[in-house]
This record gives C-alpha cells, sequence and structure tokens, in this order.
C-alpha cells in the first residue's frame, strides 16, 4: 500500500547497541530506495563509514544531499554538527527539504541518531509546517545492548559512551545514562534487544522486566541476533506482505537456528488482512483502533477505511501503539475497510469483530 508522504524510520540506541548492524542487515535485505541519514558526532563518529562500505550505499557521505539516489541505492548522509536534537535549526530542516525536493524518486528515509540525542525533540521537529504534510514518522526504533543489561548495566562500553558524550559541549552531560535511556524507551515505538542470542531465558527475562516499566503500553519488544531482524520492523510493510499479506515473512531471525535449538528468542514475524465492507464514523474508528491494536501488540499495521460523509478514505497507519491517519486518494480503493496487520501472533478476529460491531448500519 503505498502514501504520498515520506516515511521517516528513527533507529536510536547507545554507542554500542548494535543500531549500525541491524541498519546494514536490513539495507542489504530490502529494495526501497532510501535516504539514510547518519549522525555524527564530533571527532566519534556513529559508523557512518560503515554503512557506506556496506555495498548498497552510495560509497561517497557528505554533510548535505548532494547526489540523487540511483535506483535501490540509498545515499548515506552525515550529519556532522553535533545531536540532531541540538541541531535541527542548523542543519536538519535543510536536509529535509532537500530530500522532498526528490520526494518521487525516495521510498522513505531512516535517520540513525547518536545514543545520545533525545528522539522527542526530533519528533517535534516533524511538525514543523515546512515538512508536516510531506512527511510522516513511520517508527521509532529504540535498541538495547541485551547482553549489557542482562549484566546490570545500559551500555557495554560505558568509556566509549562517555568520549561520545564530552565530544559534545551542548549536551546535558548531569543527564543520567539511565534517564536517557528512559527517554529513548518512552519514545519508542518496537525495542530491538541486541546480543539476544547470547542470553539464556531466565537473562532474557530480566531484560524484559527492566525495560517494561518505561515504555508505553503494547510496545513490542524482538530480539536481535547478530543484527538480524526483519526488514519490516524498520521500514514497514515488506513488499511480499503486500502482495499476499496472508504469509508468514521470511525474514524474521533464524527461525531455523542449527546453532541455536531453544527459540525462545525467536517467534516467528507473522501477517494477517482484514478487509470489510461498510462505513464508520472517524473518532469511534480511531478509539477503538488504538484499543484494539494495543492490546494486540502489533508490530505495525496499515491500510484504509471509508468514513462516512467523506469522498477521500482514510489512510490508517499504526506502529506499536502509535496511530496516525489521515485523508488521502489511494488507487487501491476498494472501498469499505481493509488493513494488513503485522506481529508475532497475529489473530485478526477479534479486531474484526470489534470493527463489525462499530460499522454504522447500511
Amino acid at each position: 500500500m503505498t502514501t504520498t508522504k515520506l516515511p521517516v524510520t528513527i533507529v536510536t540506541g547507545f554507542l554500542g547497541a548494535g543500531k549500525t548492524t541491524v541498519l546494514r542487515h536490513v539495507l542489504t535485505q530490502q529494495k526501497r530506495r532510501l535516504a539514510v541519514l547518519v549522525n555524527e558526532f564530533g571527532d566519534v563518529g556513529l559508523d557512518g563509514a560503515t554503512l557506506a562500505d556496506c555495498g548498497i550505499c552510495d560509497a561517497e557521505s557528505t554533510s548535505t544531499v548532494s547526489s540523487s539516489p540511483g535506483p535501490q541505492r540509498p545515499t548515506v548522509v552525515e550529519l556532522a554538527n553535533g545531536c540532531l536534537c541540538c541541531t535541527v535549526q542548523e542543519e536538519f530542516l535543510p536536509v529535509m527539504l532537500a530530500l522532498l525536493e526528490r520526494r518521487q524518486s525516495l521510498d522513505g528515509v531512516v535517520i540513525e541518531t547518536s545514543g545520545l540525542a533525545l528522539p522527542q525533540p526530533l519528533l517535534d521537529a516533524f511538525r514543523w509546517p515546512e515538512i508536516r504534510t510531506a512527511v510522516t514518522v513511520d517508527s521509532v526504533v529504540t535498541m538495547v545492548d541485551g547482553e549489557a543489561l542482562a549484566a546490570g548495566s545500559v551500555v557495554g562500553d560505558a568509556a566509549a559512551v562517555e568520549r561520545q558524550r564530552q565530544a559534545d559541549p551542548e549536551l546535558d552531560h548531569l543527564t543520567s545514562l539511565e534517564t536517557l535511556l528512559a527517554d529513548q524507551l518512552r519514545s519508542a515505538d518496537v525495542v530491538l534487544v541486541s546480543r539476544a542470542d547470547k542470553l539464556s531465558a531466565t537473562e532474557m527475562d530480566a531484560v524484559q522486566a527492566r525495560i517494561h516499566p518505561h515504555m508505553r503500553p503494547g510496545v513490542p519488544v524482538l530480539p536481535s541476533r547478530h543484527g538480524v531482524v526483519p526488514p519490516e520492523v524498520l521500514l514497514g510493510l515488506d513488499r511480499g506482505a503486500e502482495e499476499d499479506p496472508s504469509r508468514t515473512s521470511p525474514h524474521h531471525p533464524a527461525v531455523h537456528d542449527d546453532d541455536d535449538h531453544d527459540n525462545h528468542h525467536h517467534a516467528p514475524v507473522t501477517s494477517a488482512v482484514v478487509q470489510m465492507d461498510g462505513v464508520w464514523d472517524r473518532q469511534p474508528l480511531e478509539a477503538l483502533l488504538r484499543q484494539q491494536l494495543t492490546a494486540m501488540g502489533l508490530l505495525r499495521a496499515k491500510g484504509y477505511a471509508a468514513i462516512a460523509g467523506k469522498s477521500l478514505p482514510l489512510t490508517i497507519q499504526a506502529v506499536g501503539p502509535r496511530l496516525e491517519t489521515w485523508y488521502q486518494a489511494r488507487a487501491d480503493n476498494h472501498g469499505g475497510l481493509t488493513m494488513v496487520l503485522i506481529g508475532l501472533a497475529v489473530d485478526p478476529a477479534p479486531l474484526r469483530t470489534a470493527l463489525a460491531d462499530l460499522r454504522l448500519p447500511s
């Protein structure tokens, strides 16, 4: 399903949490035309060069969008003047405006933030009048170091993170790493636990107990082994799911893992489609979707619905518990409601029942 808004994925997490490894894997497993913004931090970079060397990104990194991304070749854009939340007025907005000028040649944007940047100011920036009608935040993905958390620390290499911190004089150096982690988790639509293959079931349970108090209800937590996660976790519905939404995603990491027969780390990502005739009132429908999607613990949901008194369908996009809707003409609009659901164990029956009960009489 398509949208005229440019979708943006924000990936956050401390230095060493595995952000670049996950991005490298995802970028090699998908076929979208992406711009990748890497937030560099003074002399302590966030692996912009590593991303550029991944084999699919342009070899030349630059602080502006200076070259058009070729077909299926993301462009790495390094923001070199501190964290995004500190420099958005100086650098972030011009970069986004430059990307929007070539909207027709892009399928999406991925922003890898500094682990010391708070996600919320960046999210607020997407509400600026210059860009709010042209972009949508597809998801905020927070990565945590499972091995470090299981050992009682929020980061694996505290000294490296502290060096990164001292490299930017604009940061509030009094804020603890624990507080920063809590802020990252509060903004998350999806949480990825890296190095999950090194954790026992008991340790994974301890990590979940450690992070859940800081998360919004309904935010899914997924394990990551060697950076392997389904591309749709970061980039929305994969093309295969759009073509055949009833299938199980082939991208899930290590469901058939020869090295680890204990699959408590690896639940298969599945998808389902809900299609119904009829029309709905917008506000009750949105309220129902927020309640149902949060209860289901879905990774993602996308679709559209016919709204009483409106000529255009209501586009629906949800990531974790966050729901966004807007009216938009759609080439695939056949009336009624169509939604594709992606999650770890998708059961669409309760949602179908609730939608049927809310549907307006014909």
